[in-house]
């Protein structure tokens, strides 16, 4: 029988390949497995491949396949329950129990209504053994997929935004100037956030003021997360360069009967009507939408004044924020906040997790509950 310790051993490996799948896999989730014996042999390692080609169980029992090695009465050692439903692709579970497989470990149930334990259910009724990840393992499975547990579980995307800021709070000079505030080093592992989205999302005040591709360029990514624009009044220049750089670019709007929606259709643009009060974009409306074209995470990077609409709205479930060891006085913050009479009024953030970037500091903070899905039990 398998030790828990080798079971941890492989379930962090498996973990390791389903990071492979960051910027490949959406809309589907990053899930990596690992096949092997009780001695500690590896016959096969895998992670999910583009949406519609093989998932990680599948790339895994190739792997073995290609090495000649039986997998008869091996373990399979995957971090999201195998699917139980033909999609695009056939059940995993059911290719599991064909194989030979007598043990399965899974570091998460998947929420998906087709699959919601009915491939636990599957392999147990085949009479395969199916443990379960201790706590870390899970979290880590968890926090890999966090945007697709949140589209599923509460049809929204998870919502992370962005900042890169000056020790005093200054993400740019009062006349606008701002590159670069943070390092080489933050900047690309802010492009390695972005790799991890289905959209990057800004606003129509960044645009005009500073021109951003907003792609992923610093890392490399085999897809391209789609720009969003919140543009109420439609200003967005159609020449305008994020309309240049690879990838999908869709304007949230109140109004897509102005003349410009024409000229930003002829470029490419998908202009979304999505009119909420006072004339302006309903954000709410704009993430259900986006959950429903299948957006996972949701990475903002934009001015004050959208990043203050989503929070006050209490639409943003994480904050990224880059600190640089740099003063600059008077400028620009971050986020558009109303004033108030006392410190206790202020939103108090929770931190997450604190490390050094280059010469920078990286926050990850939670504006809220930092759990608002409710982390899910194993199985």
């Amino acid at each position: 029988m398998s030790s828990p310790a080798l079971d941890h051993v492989r379930l962090t490996e498996a973990l390791s390949l389903a990071e492979q799948a960051i910027g490949l896999t959406d809309p589907n989730p990053r899930v990596g497995c690992v096949i092997g014996d009780d001695t500690g042999a590896v016959f096969g390692r895998g992670h999910t491949q583009q949406a519609g080609g093989p998932h990680a169980e599948i790339m895994a029992l190739r792997d073995a396949a290609a090495a000649g090695r039986s997998i008869q009465g091996a373990t399979a050692w995957v971090t999201l329950e195998p699917c139980a439903h033909h999609g695009r692709t056939p059940p995993c579970c059911d290719t599991l129990v064909a194989a030979g497989l007598k043990r399965v470990v899974v570091a998460l149930a998947d929420p998906f209504p087709q699959v919601a334990g009915e491939g636990i259910k599957r392999l147990r009724a085949a009479g395969l053994t199916v443990d379960f990840a201790p706590p870390d393992i899970a979290g880590r499975a968890w926090a890999l997929n966090v945007g697709f547990f949140s589209r599923v579980q509460r049809g929204l995307p998870w919502v992370r935004v962005k900042v890169a800021s000056s020790l005093d709070g200054r993400t740019a000079l009062p006349n606008g100037d701002s590159q670069w505030i943070t390092g080489p080093e933050a900047r690309a592992d802010g492009h390695a956030w972005r790799r991890r989205a289905g959209v990057v999302l800004t606003g129509i005040g960044t645009v005009l003021a500073d021109d951003p591709r907003l792609d992923v360029r610093l890392v490399p990514s085999v897809l391209q997360p789609v720009r969003v624009v919140v543009d109420s009044r439609l200003r967005t220049p159609p020449a305008a360069r994020l309309l240049d750089a690879p990838g999908m670019v869709w304007i949230a709007t109140a109004d897509s009967t102005s003349p410009q929606a024409t000229a930003l259709r002829a470029r490419g643009a998908d202009v979304l009507a999505l009119p909420g009060p006072a004339g302006q974009v309903d954000l709410a409306a704009l993430l259900t939408r986006l959950a429903e074209r299948g957006i996972n995470e949701l990475h903002v990077e934009a001015g004050q004044a959208l990043t203050g609409a989503l929070l006050r709205a209490g639409l943003i479930d994480e904050v990224l924020a880059y600190v640089a060891p740099l003063l600059l006085g008077s400028g620009r913050g971050w986020v558009d906040w109303p004033g108030l009479q006392t410190v206790d009024e202020g939103l108090r953030l929770q931190l997450l997790d604190v490390r050094q970037i280059g010469p920078d500091l990286r926050l990850r903070l939670s504006p809220g509950n930092p759990d608002p899905l409710g982390f899910p039990p194993p199985g």
